[in-house]
C-alpha cells in the first residue's frame, strides 16, 4: 500500500471504505477523554506518555526499547502496516509518533493533515466503539542517526550547511521565559514556533505556505536541520513539517529540558 505521507480526511474515509483497509493501523494520540467520546473507526488509543521515557531530568527522551516492544506489540505493528497517526491538537503528538517509527525504522505512515479538526470539518463520521486488536511479536531497534544526542549537535554548529529549528515559544528562544537552568537558545537557531505552521482558518492543517514561510527566516531544504522544543513534543510537528516539505530533518529528543540544564553546552540569549 502506497500512501502519500500527508493525507486528507476524505482520502482516509475511501481508503477505509476499501477491502485493503485492514492493513491500516489508524494511531489515536489524543486526550483519552477526547478518544472516549469519538474516534476515527478502527483507531487505537496510544496515550503519548507511552513512547516516553517520563522520568527526569529529561522526561521526554524517547522510551526504552523494552517499553516501546510492548506498545507496538499491542497496536498489532507488522512490517507491511501502514500507519495513520493523528491528534487533536495539530499535529505535535502525531508527529512525535511519526519520529517514533523513523527512531525503529518503519517508513509506511501517513500523517491525517489537520487531525481530528480537519476529519470533523470535512463532515466525517466518529464512533465510541472501541476496536480488537490482535498483538504481533516485535523485536525492535532504535536508530542512533534518528535519536540524536548532545554530541550531535555540538560538533555541527560552525558548519555553514547547518541549522537549528527552535519550535519553542519566542519567549522561551530569547531567554525571557524561564524554563531551565540556563535560558536562551542554541547558537546560530531559527525560531519557527510550532503553531505558525498550522492554519488556523483550514481545521489546524499544514499552511499551504509553509515552504516559502519557512525560507523566509532561513530554514530551507539545502540545509541539513535539527529541529527541538522543550521536551521534543511541540517539535514533533515541526518534524513532520520538515518531512512534508522534504527538508533533510532530524529531532533533538532532549531538546530544552536537557539542553538548558546541561553544565557545558553553549547557548545565546
Amino acid at each position: 500500500m502506497t500512501l502519500p505521507f500527508v493525507i486528507e480526511p476524505t482520502q482516509l474515509a475511501a481508503l477505509l471504505a476499501q477491502p485493503t483497509s485492514s492493513k491500516l493501523l489508524i494511531i489515536d494520540m489524543c486526550a483519552e477523554q477526547t478518544y472516549l467520546q469519538g474516534h476515527i473507526d478502527g483507531a487505537i488509543h496510544v496515550p503519548p506518555q507511552k513512547i516516553l521515557i517520563g522520568q527526569p531530568p529529561v522526561p521526554g527522551k524517547i522510551a526504552p526499547v523494552e517499553q516501546l516492544n510492548r506498545v507496538f506489540s499491542f497496536l498489532g505493528l507488522t512490517p507491511d502496516t501502514h500507519v495513520v497517526v493523528y491528534d487533536d491538537e495539530g499535529g505535535g503528538w502525531a508527529g512525535r509518533m511519526i519520529w517514533t517509527l523513523d527512531a525503529i525504522g518503519h517508513k509506511h505512515y501517513s500523517y491525517l493533515n489537520g487531525g481530528l479538526h480537519a476529519w470533523i470539518g470535512s463532515g466525517q463520521s466518529l464512533t465510541q466503539e472501541i476496536p480488537t486488536v490482535t498483538p504481533s511479536k516485535v523485536d525492535l531497534k532504535i536508530d542512533p542517526k534518528v535519536v540524536i544526542e548532545i554530541p550531535d549537535i555540538i560538533g555541527e554548529l560552525d558548519k555553514g550547511d547547518f541549522v537549528v529549528w527552535d519550535a519553542r515559544s519566542p519567549g522561551e528562544y530569547n531567554g525571557s521565559r524561564v524554563t531551565a537552568a540556563k535560558n536562551g537558545h542554541i547558537p546560530g537557531a531559527i525560531n519557527a514556533e510550532w503553531t505558525s505552521l498550522m492554519d488556523r482558518n483550514d481545521n489546524l492543517r499544514i499552511r499551504k505556505d509553509a515552504k516559502e514561510y519557512l525560507a523566509s527566516l532561513g530554514l530551507t531544504s539545502d540545509k541539513r536541520m535539527i529541529t527541538h522544543c522543550q521536551s521534543h513534543h511541540r517539535s514533533g510537528f515541526t518534524y513532520l513539517v520538515g518531512k512534508a516539505l522534504g527538508f533533510n530533518i532530524r529531532a533533538y529528543h532532549g531538546s530544552w529540558a536537557e539542553w538548558g540544564n546541561h553544565s557545558t553546552t553553549p547557548i545565546e540569549v
